[in-house]
Formats: structure tokens, sequence, C-alpha cells
């Protein structure tokens, strides 16, 4: 997910799994037709876990490369994901790669 901000755009990379995750985790398993959209694996089963993710800058990232995205998911999927994941933020594992 992409963050405008006047210093710089933020992003925030959530990670997929294939093992399904503990129920007292905030997860979301990824339809078939989503992983399609995003370039995935369509044959796989894979979650994406919402309560840790890595954040960086674009444009002073050392580890992101100026390629143009494979892939994304729908709004339809991902928004209320979103929702929910901003309503809970502050409770979730942050890991800064910029500072």
């Amino acid at each position: 997910m992409r963050i405008g901000r006047p210093a710089g755009d933020l992003v925030l990379f959530f990670p997929f799994t294939t093992k399904e995750p503990e129920a007292s985790r905030f997860f979301a398993e990824i339809p078939a037709i989503e992983r399609r959209r995003a370039g995935l694996d369509a044959d796989l089963r894979l979650w994406l876990i919402l309560d840790e993710f890595n954040t960086d800058l674009v444009g002073g990232s050392f580890y992101l490369e100026p390629k143009p995205p494979i892939g994304r998911f729908s709004k339809a999927f991902f928004l209320p994901l979103l929702r929910r994941f901003i309503a809970r933020r502050q409770a979730f594992t942050e890991v800064s790669r910029f500072r």
C-alpha cells in the first residue's frame, strides 16, 4: 500500500504466507481471482497477514527497485481490509526500513 506524503511516499508491505495463520492473527485469505490480479500463483492458497508490516520511503529506499508493479488487488477486496487495518494499526508490529 502506498501513502502519499510531502516528505516522500510511504509504502507499507504486508507479508503473504502459504500456511494458514492462527485464528488470533489479523489476516485474510486471498481469493483466486485476486491472486491472479496481483500476479501471484492462482493455484496456491495464500493469506495476507495484516498485523505485521514493513514500511519504506519511495525514492530513498535501498530495498525498492524502480520497476512497475506486476499486479494489484481490486479495491473491492483490499479497501475493507485497509479500513480494518487503519482502525487497529497501533496494535500491530511495524518494521521501518528507513529509520
